[in-house]
């Protein structure tokens, strides 16, 4: 079994010759001849931080040795990422986040998401979409609150220690001054301005897309890899926020802008909507994994969804390498908790099943036992999966109190719904995307409701200590991302660096929270590190197997040695992203 887990890391093409022990706690070095990873974990004592971007990184770092708090560092980062990486995230989108309270020795939750219009029926909107079976992911239909802002203020009022005047100014001054735009990022930003304008041309009727082609297409092309961006509006933007407070997003100025412009285009989201929003602090969920407990957001995310895979698989053995076994009973119990998700999850105020139950031993139990080893369950339905995509940033910073933050934050699929509020800076979300339209479904669309969310922080303790906060971005893979890294720390003994870098697989094709059914059995994509004679044995089984280069999601995670005082790091070598402590 230690052959195949080398050749996992190997194909996967890591090209570092040391790396860590594999504990899931301590560090040091491994025998010659064991696997390996792109790099050795970052380790430092009194605070860490991972991001997406390296200048977000050294920001949070930056945020932390200036006394701030481990929230003060997590916004410093995310307003920054709103700029330097609006493919992935952005102030017209949603939040959510998990924060280690060392003080209180309790995680406590945030949902950071903002409602649809008030204004709009489900019967107006369904006259608007002229027979669609969707909303689309450009235009008005699919725009949503904004939360973002509202929960930097909520976190910062609980937990900040600098002024937001502070916290903001890193992000100001590069959105003034420019910065290169890195290789990944560079990638994805073409190919979300090719995407939106083919959208535009094949719907003549929707609304103007001016100010996005001029703000993240200067010149009428997206910025290439090394090109200087500058965003002076978003910096402006940012210093009405760093001055007003969040009244000055949701009351002042910003609001009006947002009112003038969504009347002037025809949308439905109003001054008022932007006045009444305001997120909410929540209890997380929890399940016991291997003596472990995760930690995970409730609906209206899909958070319950990897808890549900996870308390369903604490009572198999998926063994200790990566085998076909370990995958086929991943991918078996991602297939049965993503059906509940289809047919339960959404806005909490409109559900009719209490999440939790879907925890309770019994339930849990009914579902392991529609597992068979070696085979796959068969499920006939037909129609594709859709929401498999989706660009997020997810990053979390640690301080030296102890506290962890664990920040997921997007403007949903690509940059975001194509609008850009005259001279704001940023785009607005299309997350209303992922409404139902069945009036028979929990997620159905109603006015001033919380759409359902991909978007997912997790965190984990151990002994009551916190002891791992992490994520991986990029739509339904998420929950999937979430147990397989869990599944590589504490299964298998994989280090936190080597448990990003190990290769991955992404089932697609489950029934979604928007009514699509599913596509039969799906399809079980892995990446190429996956060896071909795990391929065939998953084939054999009876999965559709395809290696596939992308869609894997973007992990950062950050561990805690509480006996040694140390934290360790690890970043996406898929990404652009950094590790760095202090």
């Amino acid at each position: 079994m230690h052959r195949i887990l080398w050749s996992v890391m190997l194909l996967f093409g890591c090209g570092c010759a040391r790396s860590q022990s594999a504990g899931p706690v301590a560090g040091g070095d491994r025998l010659a001849g064991k696997p390996y990873a792109s790099r050795s974990s970052v380790i430092a004592r009194h605070g860490m931080a991972a991001t997406a971007h390296p200048l977000a990184t050294q920001i949070a770092i930056n945020t932390l040795q200036q006394g701030g708090s481990a929230v003060d560092a997590a916004i410093a980062a995310n307003a920054a990422l709103g700029f330097l990486e609006p493919v992935g995230c952005g102030v017209g989108g949603d939040l959510f986040a998990l924060v280690w309270d060392p003080k209180k020795k309790r995680v406590v939750g945030f949902n950071g998401s903002g409602r649809s219009p008030q204004g709009r029926t489900l019967e107006q909107l369904k006259k608007r979409l002229n027979g669609a079976a969707t909303i689309p992911p450009f235009g008005s239909l699919a725009v949503t609150v904004p939360g973002a802002v509202d929960a930097w203020f909520q976190l910062h009022q609980r937990f900040g220690r600098l002024p937001m005047s502070e916290v903001l100014g890193p992000a100001i001054r590069y959105a003034r001054e420019g910065v290169p735009v890195p290789q990944t990022i560079a990638h994805y930003w073409k190919a979300n301005i090719e995407r939106l304008e083919a959208y535009q041309r094949s719907q003549p009727w929707l609304e103007e897309l001016d100010n996005a082609r001029k703000l993240f297409a200067p010149g009428g092309q997206a910025p290439n890899e090394g090109d200087v961006f500058y965003n002076p509006d978003l910096a402006h933007t940012y210093e009405v926020i760093a001055k007003e407070g969040r009244d000055g997003f949701y009351r002042g100025p910003i609001a009006r802008t947002i009112d003038a412009y969504m009347e002037r285009i025809g949308g439905d989201l109003r001054y008022d909507d932007l006045v009444r929003h305001r997120g909410e602090w929540v209890e997380a969920l929890s399940t016991s994994y291997r003596g472990y407990t995760v930690y995970e957001l409730p609906p209206n995310t899909q958070g319950l969804a990897a808890l549900q895979m996870l308390a369903i698989l604490d009572g198999m053995d998926i063994g200790t390498s990566p085998s076909a076994q370990s995958i086929h009973l991943q991918v078996e119990a991602k297939r049965i908790a993503f059906e509940d998700r289809a047919k339960f999850y959404a806005d909490p105020a409109f559900m009719t099943h209490n999440p939790a139950d879907l925890l309770k031993p019994e339930v849990v139990a009914a579902k392991r036992s529609l597992i068979q080893s070696g085979r796959v369950r068969p499920v006939e339905v037909s129609d594709p999966a859709v929401l498999e995509n989706g660009d997020t940033t997810y990053l979390t910073v640690a301080d030296e109190s102890g506290m962890m933050v664990s920040l997921i934050q997007s403007n949903y699929r690509g940059m975001g719904s194509g609008l850009v509020p005259d001279g704001l800076g940023f785009m607005l979300q299309d997350r209303g995307e992922l409404f139902a339209l069945d009036n028979k479904h929990s997620n159905v669309y109603a006015p001033a409701k919380r759409p359902f969310h991909t978007i997912i922080p997790a965190l984990v303790t151990r002994d009551g200590e916190g002891w791992l906060s992490f994520g991986v971005m990029g739509g339904g893979m998420q929950p999937q991302g979430h147990v397989q890294i869990l599944c590589n720390l504490i299964d298998f003994g994989l280090n936190l660096q080597e448990a990003g870098d190990l290769a991955r697989w992404r089932h697609d094709g489950s029934p979604e929270p928007t009514g699509q059914a599913g596509n039969k059995n799906g399809t079980l994509h892995v990446e190429s590190g996956i060896p071909s004679s795990i391929r065939m044995e998953l084939e054999a089984m009876g999965h559709k197997v395809e290696v596939s280069k992308g869609g894997y999601g973007g992990y950062q995670a950050i561990m805690r040695d509480s006996a040694r005082g140390v934290y360790y790091g690890a970043s996406e070598r898929r990404k652009d992203g950094l590790a760095l402590g202090y």
